[in-house]
């Protein structure tokens, strides 16, 4: 997460380094999101995110596609192709998965929701089924625009992502 309407001390990265600290996983968190982006915008610059050696990468690419009614198949296919490279280097992956509301249509939300478990099954990942758990159309956990999380928010989102990390680590 980019951390849209967010200063750079409220972003999810500082936030799961600390959560993370506090299970007793010291890590550095390179946070290599782009606002606004699409999984083909993620998949465009995948190389240079990858420069480093990891232990880990999360990837919770999807959102703005779906918001911009890209095609599931489109988002699956750009999603498969950054796992495959993440893979390739010996890299685990968590997928973090979103979710599309019932507005969209009941054959496009079905189709967009079963990307992520449909490419944690293929690629035997982990999946974290919903980045948004717990924050998703709670007012008070988002910022005015309905859509991206506030400070509180992103702490819940961090909490999750350190706890399925803790499950993957541990």
């Amino acid at each position: 997460m980019a951390g849209y309407g967010l200063d750079s001390a409220n972003h999810l990265d500082r936030y799961l380094e600390k959560d993370l600290l506090s299970l007793n996983i010291p890590s550095t968190i390179i946070n290599a999101s782009v606002s606004g982006d699409t999984t083909n915008g993620g998949l465009n610059r995948l190389n240079w995110s990858l420069q480093d050696d990891y232990d880990l990468f999360v990837l919770g690419l999807g959102a703005n596609d779906m918001l911009r009614g890209i095609a599931p198949e489109v988002v699956k296919s750009n999603l498969s192709k950054i796992i495959q490279t993440v893979l390739d280097k010996d890299i685990k992956v968590l997928l973090a998965g979103m979710q599309a509301p019932n507005s969209y249509g009941v054959k496009y939300q079905q189709s967009f929701n079963d990307i992520y478990p449909k490419l944690a099954e293929e690629f035997q990942i982990p999946l974290h089924l919903f980045l948004l758990e717990g924050v998703a159309l709670i007012p008070e956990l988002n910022q005015s625009d309905g859509k991206h999380p506030n400070k509180e928010g992103v702490k819940i989102i961090s909490q999750n992502l350190a706890n399925k990390i803790n499950n993957i680590i541990n």
